[in-house]
């Protein structure tokens, strides 16, 4: 069945990355990779932005940015903007990091797919893809890419799949778990 081999190949992507990155001297998990690099590619960002530019639980991703704080790979700071929230900053030593493992991270990732050849890697890539943002608000923690500006080209591709449908799988949950929670039990 497709969950069972979406697990197993995720167990296997997990063992891979870790697999790769101890070969370097590095304990980074991929979420832990996942925020750092967000964290450097968008600095100032708080701590709910990079749980939903990566697609990870608001709630989780503070232990995750924890470690990165307790590691010297980030910093976190008030907001000038709002004293409530804290931004995120990668240090030099969280640079280095990311440069230092990029070789282990790229050889993590052709190892995950390794029985497929090239065409077949980016026919995969592109169904994950597709499966992806079909299903992209029935999870926990949907991803939320990040605002960029956008050119008249652009738009349609880049808007939320369930935008353009008017609601997707999870609003269909909710309205579902809604009617079975309201029914009187017999």
């Amino acid at each position: 069945m497709p969950g069972h081999l979406i697990r197993r190949l995720q167990q296997i992507a997990v063992a891979v990355f870790q697999n790769e990155l101890s070969a370097v001297g590095s304990d980074f998990t991929p979420v832990q990779y996942a925020a750092l690099r967000t964290i450097s590619e968008h600095p100032g960002l708080d701590q709910a932005s990079v749980s939903a530019f990566i697609a990870y639980d608001r709630v989780t991703i503070g232990g995750v940015i924890e470690r990165l704080v307790l590691k010297g790979v980030i910093e976190r700071e008030i907001s000038k903007k709002d004293r409530r929230a804290r931004v995120l900053t990668i240090t030099p030593k969280g640079r280095d990091l990311l440069e230092r493992i990029a070789p282990s991270v790229s050889e993590a990732q052709r190892a995950m797919l390794s029985g497929l050849d090239e065409a077949e890697t980016a026919e995969f890539i592109r169904l994950l893809r597709k499966a992806i943002d079909a299903s992209n608000e029935s999870g926990r923690a949907p991803l939320r890419r990040p605002e960029r500006p956008q050119t008249a080209s652009q738009g349609a591709e880049d808007a939320a799949p369930s935008a353009a449908k008017g609601g997707g799988i999870h609003q269909r949950c909710q309205r579902r778990r809604r009617r079975t929670l309201n029914k009187d039990p017999e």
